[in-house]
């Protein structure tokens, strides 16, 4: 029988679901290995098959309402004779009452393993495929893992390896591996199914069971049919270029502007003014007069010149009335800041559509509404409800918490990291998470992109534009509201395992997003990215001051996948040359408090040079200045006789040294191309996070702890490991 002749059988008798049987006939109909078993009426019926299967067998009550049948009892196991098999079958007669249509018999199949394989739809990605640790296991323990359809063979091989007990899948307690090639197929042939058969919802294959012999039989099976979730109406993109052009106005036009301090029309037109915009300002107020020596109009049409850009922050009643002498005066972007809109309410949410299809009919484009503003620092261009004004960079920025956002804007500023563009995306009338993704792909100035996310406009288009960035460039992400659960009604444990974070994680990971888990990642991962080499692997050398800092930071990289390898004979010889005889010969290297700085120089690009190192973690080389100058006062104190001469001398060298360390790793990185990130001992007011060596594409990049170096660096590892895949994916898929 085709899939479609058993669907259609089921939705002709008024079933939401398959029996188990049927969702067995359309599983192995998709390359999916099922059990061999029968169906039969009768405890007679029973018996016989039994008979002709052979013992131990399992008896199973069967009906399409019958989806949770170990929970009524109608699941009875290793029956060995007749009389075990005619006692089960009147058990589960009486259990399943009206429910029955017939029952199940099975071969007893005995293996240690057992997984999970489901597919269900998201509203937001669509299809989505699942596969983890099964049986009673399943949500108790919740090791999963999703991929959003359609997936190939590589995808289904990466998702067996991501799995927390993947060692299950090898040899165990004297069981051959489970067959690889089983598995991929059946997590292929779900996604191949959820494309074919719309009617589909849900399936649940629970246990796929793995036998001695390392061969994969579904067991269990559970079909669910419907209608599978509406996506909301999806948005038009929006032309990359548009994007691009908004962070370049040549002139702005403040409307609503204001001489009272502290008011967005006030604010917004002075870190303009501060930030040295050098393109051409107009105040708009209907009272006119002046502001700050500039006269101000009463409307934007008495402004003599062309307006590239409108910055409005008057009340959402009245912004609709705008779109008509906009589009009269030409103007095609606007930056409403105003709020009042959809985050108020249905009422909001009416007014802000019927605004945008105004200005879409005018062919306005709107940033906002509710946003926290834009700037470039390339241009100058610095329109935000913070007064920050980072310098140029190449790191994109985007959030949809426009205070988060404008706080890291601050931040970056004190910690000199130069930034391509902000936007505060508001509540995405127009421009969404998508269309920035879109824009920064193409433009050539970023380097990096980097997102504060609480939703996404369209999933399935987020999933497609992520992956295509991301093969150019690395795409950072922070996804607020980590801790909903979702509220899934799902008859299936594929189902009750999924969660809106999971599903949006799978997406993420699928599209090589480097996800982080605190605000202040994101720009440590955005720094690191636009300053240092990607690593080639993830095999890590560690020079550090002390060696209590060195196992920690080991500790670390053990924690993060990250290989800390021992030292080769040849490579200890190297060392024993620089280093006292008491040097522990091993990796990390301990530099036994040798102040020396040739010494960390040369242990640094011994490491660099070694065939077994993908990159180089240095701990307490930078940063002794905080204890210099304690330590000289103290030695004053002491002896107020001492050589003050020398004493002064000693803090210079030192910030000597480490302006030539800097200069010397960053030299080094262009020499191998490997990475290199610091650990400061302590921090001070000249600290920074990132420090520029001129002429150079490279920049120094130092932590003030271990495990935030560690954690950056295990980042980048696995962004260049989803780099790799993806070529190794295309090469085999041609």
């Amino acid at each position: 029988m085709q899939p479609s002749d058993i669907i259609k059988k089921a939705k002709h008798a008024g079933s939401i679901a398959l029996t188990e049987a049927e969702s067995k006939q359309l599983l192995k109909y998709y390359g999916i290995p099922v059990v061999q078993e029968w169906v039969v009426k009768t405890e007679a019926d029973s018996v016989r098959q039994a008979k002709e299967t052979g013992f131990p067998v399992v008896l199973k009550g069967l009906g399409a309402k019958l989806t949770h049948k170990t929970e009524r009892g109608l699941v009875k196991v290793n029956l060995q004779n007749a009389t075990e098999v005619r006692k089960a079958a009147r058990q589960v007669i009486q259990a399943a009452g009206a429910d029955l249509e017939g029952l199940l018999i099975q071969p007893m199949l005995i293996g240690k393993r057992e997984f999970v394989v489901g597919l269900f739809h998201d509203a937001q990605f669509g299809p989505v495929v699942m596969f983890g640790l099964g049986g009673v296991f399943t949500e108790a323990l919740s090791d999963v893992v999703f991929r959003i359809a359609p997936l190939d063979e590589v995808q289904a091989g990466q998702m067996l390896d991501e799995l927390r007990s993947s060692d299950l899948l090898g040899p165990f307690r004297g069981e051959q591996p489970a067959n690889r090639q089983q598995l991929i197929q059946a997590l292929v042939g779900l996604s191949r199914l959820a494309a074919e058969q719309p009617e589909v919802t849900e399936v649940d294959i629970n246990p796929l069971l793995v036998g001695a012999d390392g061969q994969v039989t579904a067991v269990d099976a559970l079909v669910i049919l419907g209608e599978r979730p509406v996506a909301k109406a999806v948005r038009p993109p929006i032309d990359p270029r548009a994007i691009g052009n908004l962070f370049y106005p040549r002139s702005i036009a403040f409307v609503g502007a204001s001489a009272e301090f502290g008011k967005w029309g006030q604010s917004l037109f002075s870190i303009l003014v501060a930030g040295h915009y050098k393109g051409r300002i107009h105040l708009v107020n209907p009272k006119g007069a002046d502001i700050a020596g500039r006269p101000v109009y009463k409307t934007i049409m008495d402004i003599p010149e062309s307006v590239d850009l409108a910055v409005v922050t008057i009340p959402a009643a009245r912004v609709r009335d705008l779109i008509p002498e906009l589009k009269a005066k030409g103007v095609k972007n606007m930056l409403l800041i105003s709020s009042g809109f959809s985050e108020t309410g249905e009422q909001g949410r009416q007014m802000e559509e019927d605004l945008v299809r105004e200005a879409r009919a005018a062919d306005i484009l709107i940033l906002g509404p509710n946003t926290m503003g834009i700037c470039n620092p390339h241009l100058s261009f610095y329109c935000t409800g913070t007064h920050a004004w980072p310098k140029p960079g190449s790191i994109a920025l985007v959030a949809q918490s426009g205070n988060l956002g404008t706080q890291l804007l601050a931040f970056a500023q004190s910690e000199d990291i130069g930034i391509r563009a902000f936007s505060g995306s508001g509540n995405e009338a127009m421009i969404t998470i998508e269309d920035y993704l879109d824009g920064f792909e193409v433009d050539e100035l970023t380097r990096t992109v980097v997102l504060y996310i609480e939703s996404v406009k369209n999933g399935r288009r987020f999933l497609e534009s992520a992956r295509r960035v991301g093969r150019k460039k690395p795409v950072v992400v922070l996804k607020g509201g980590r801790t909903d659960a979702g509220n899934r009604a799902a008859a299936s444990h594929t189902g009750a395992m999924a969660s809106n974070i999971r599903i949006f994680d799978a997406a993420c990971r699928q599209a090589g997003v480097v996800l982080v888990e605190q605000p202040m990642e994101l720009l440590d991962l955005s720094a690191a990215f636009s300053s240092l080499p990607l690593p080639r692997g993830n095999r890590v050398g560690i020079v550090t001051l002390g060696g209590g800092w060195g196992v920690v930071t080991t500790d670390l990289c053990s924690e993060q996948g990250l290989e800390v390898p021992d030292l080769e004979p040849e490579m200890i010889a190297r060392i024993d040359r620089i280093l006292p005889p008491y040097w522990s010969r091993s990796n990390p290297i301990d530099l036994v408090a040798e102040m020396n700085p040739q010494i960390a120089m040369t242990a640094t690009e011994e490491l660099l040079k070694w065939d077994c190192c993908d990159a180089v973690i240095h701990l307490g080389i930078l940063g002794r200045m905080i204890f210099v100058g304690p330590l000289i006062r103290s030695a004053l104190a002491a002896d107020p006789t001492m050589n003050r001469a020398l004493l002064d001398e000693i803090p210079r060298q030192i910030r000597q040294f480490e302006a030539e360390y800097i200069r010397f790793i960053v030299n080094l990185m262009e020499k191998y191309g490997k990475p290199v990130l610091g650990v400061s001992l302590m921090g001070d007011e000249q600290t920074r996070m990132v420090l520029e060596i001129e002429g150079s594409p490279y920049k120094s990049i130092s932590f003030l702890t271990p495990e935030r170096s560690v954690k950056v660096l295990a980042k980048m590892v696995g962004y260049q490991q989803w780099l790799q895949s993806e070529e190794k994916r295309n090469k085999i898929l041609m």
